[in-house]
């Protein structure tokens, strides 16, 4: 059975708790035609003012009985902050429907409202965690489009004026100056915090009524309880606590076994109580049994079993017998399927937010990872090439090559929070490689075999030739592009060169993404950087023809 069988099932269950009298099983023509329409409200999606409205016209005929059906309808059907007012326009109903007595009339209203309130939680809880599944991936897409917003207003402000700095100042030909603000706002692209967005708001209705719904029945029903017996001291102990182990076995808390097991005591105690029995007792017990789970749902029929026997050996003729046997059915499946609706909305209302917070946490780790990639390269590239052009007579072209950088890495600031795959091109990329790397004293070697423009190995590129400036002194540096994939050599090496860092690391998770392998070695001063992803190239890794079955 799917979950919106099982959601139908325990609507079904209540629903009969609510409507059933083993004393008259055969109720009125205007109560059938109540439990009909509450039929229509409780499964099916054609609930409207109009039925509503005929419930309303029956429920005087109906009985007294009826009006927590009433009342469960005004909350499904009305909108807003009207649907309780309504709702408490039913439950007074209730009132004018039996004996004018205080104790007649403090048991219909609350058990009306009680009534009502149990079928519009497990109907619209039902309701809800089928939606709450539903939109799991639109919270998370809205969540990320929150997460680019900020992102692109943090970065902005860290790093994009910095870049509009660094053009102004190109074309004023202050290198000091732009070697300064290189350096700074180097170092804030790469330490942008980028903090979490604000969630979603919840829907209007539960699950943020789940857990004040539950309170309330529980409260509800504590004080009819209390109504009913007048008083007595130790029966009222009695239901306060049995009302409690239940309220504790149902909140989804970290749970411990020991209050099911107390709550079967006291159901015990509730049927065994010296001159009169209170059954209603083991249908808490009943209730706590079956939202355990199914391991323990024949401790539920053994409480119903055992309430029937108890009764009939303390000498209650059968019509009492089998309406307190039914009303131990029917506080267990009522408080049951409250609890059962109760936890599943709020295990999906969980499951929700933790995907929204994975795919948020995704997305700031990406725009960190292309942050560092795109831009931290960019300004480290224009770092380098005014130092450098420092030591040149004609600072003309030098001057040329920042500015174009610094376009670039602007235009990949703003496109970063927006596009998870920036499409860098191989060919700039290339032409960019070779005009920093010959201005730093380093002859250019390309091998360009292959006619693509992939933009993964553009993004591997500008890494790579942003670390041979930072951490060589090379003399000469080969690029080939292949049908495998890059390779990129160079010398002037010094020491050991660490594999660790963010930005190898962040390659390595790139090209492994794309069904690749990055892979760097050194030998000597020598520093060869590889990336080989054929998969996605060729779509034939192994580069060996399939066999043809015979």
């Amino acid at each position: 059975m799917g979950q919106a069988g099982r959601n139908a099932l325990i609507i079904l269950v209540v629903l009969a708790g609510v409507a059933l009298d083993p004393l008259r099983p055969v109720p009125n023509p205007a109560f059938a035609a109540v439990v009909v329409l509450q039929l229509l409200h409780c499964l099916t999606p054609w609930r409207s003012r109009w039925t509503l409205a005929a419930q309303v016209v029956l429920l005087p005929f109906a009985g007294p009985g009826a009006a927590g059906m009433v009342a469960a309808s005004a909350l499904l059907v009305v909108r807003g902050a009207a649907r309780w007012i309504v709702y408490a326009a039913a439950v007074l109903l209730a009132a004018l429907l039996v004996p004018a007595v205080p104790f007649g009339i403090a048991l219909a209203v609350l058990n009306a409202g009680g009534q009502g309130l149990v079928l519009f939680a497990v109907t619209r809880l039902g309701d809800t965690r089928a939606a709450v599944e539903a939109t799991r991936a639109e919270l998370a897409a809205r969540t990320v489009e929150a997460e680019r917003a900020q992102a692109a207003q943090h970065l902005e402000s860290a790093v994009g004026t910095a870049l509009s700095r660094i053009i102004a100042l190109a074309a004023q030909g202050d290198l000091a100056g732009i070697a300064e603000v290189a350096r700074s706002a180097t170092a804030q692209a790469r330490a942008v915090s980028l903090t979490p967005a604000q969630l979603v708001p919840e829907p209007d209705l539960p699950p943020r009524l789940a857990l004040p719904i539950l309170l309330a029945v529980h409260g509800g029903y504590l004080i009819t309880g209390l109504i009913y017996l007048g008083g007595r001291p130790l029966p009222s102990v009695l239901l306060a606590v049995a009302l409690g182990l239940h309220l504790a076995l149902t909140i989804p808390v970290p749970r411990t076994i020991w209050p099911l097991w107390a709550l079967g005591a006291v159901a015990a105690v509730g049927l065994v109580y010296p001159g009169r029995a209170y059954p209603q007792l083991a249908g808490f017990a009943a209730a706590g049994f079956l939202a355990a789970g199914r391991f323990w749902w024949p401790l539920a029929a053994v409480s119903v079993a055992g309430t029937a026997a108890v009764l009939a050996a303390r000498g209650y003729d059968l019509p009492e017998n089998v309406y307190w046997s039914f009303n131990t059915v029917a506080i267990g499946v009522m408080f049951a399927g409250l609890a059962a609706q109760t936890t599943l909305v709020l295990q999906a209302r969980e499951a929700r937010r933790a995907l929204s917070a994975l795919a948020a946490a995704g997305e700031r780790r990406r725009i960190s990872r292309d942050v560092h990639d795109l831009l931290g390269s960019g300004l480290s590239a224009i770092t380098l090439q005014a130092e450098l052009a420092k030591h040149v007579q004609s600072v003309r072209t030098e001057l040329s090559t920042i500015t174009s950088v610094a376009r670039d890495s602007l235009a990949a600031l703003r496109a970063i929070p927006a596009d998870p795959d920036p499409r860098l091109s191989l060919a700039a990329e290339l032409d960019t490689a070779r005009t920093l790397l010959t201005a730093a004293g380093t002859h250019v070697d390309v091998d360009r075999t292959a006619d693509r423009d992939d933009p993964l190995l553009a993004v591997v590129l500008r890494e790579a030739v942003t670390n041979v400036l930072r951490h060589s002194a090379a003399t000469r540096c080969r690029i080939e592009v292949t049908p495998d994939g890059l390779t990129i050599v160079n010398d002037g090496v010094s020491g050991s060169v660490a594999e660790t860092g963010s930005g190898t690391a962040n390659l390595t998770e790139r090209v492994t993404a794309a069904g690749g392998t990055f892979h760097i070695e050194q030998t000597g001063e020598e520093y060869r950087l590889t990336v080989l992803y054929p998969a996605v190239i060729g779509r034939d890794p192994d580069r060996v023809e399939p066999i043809a079955r015979t």
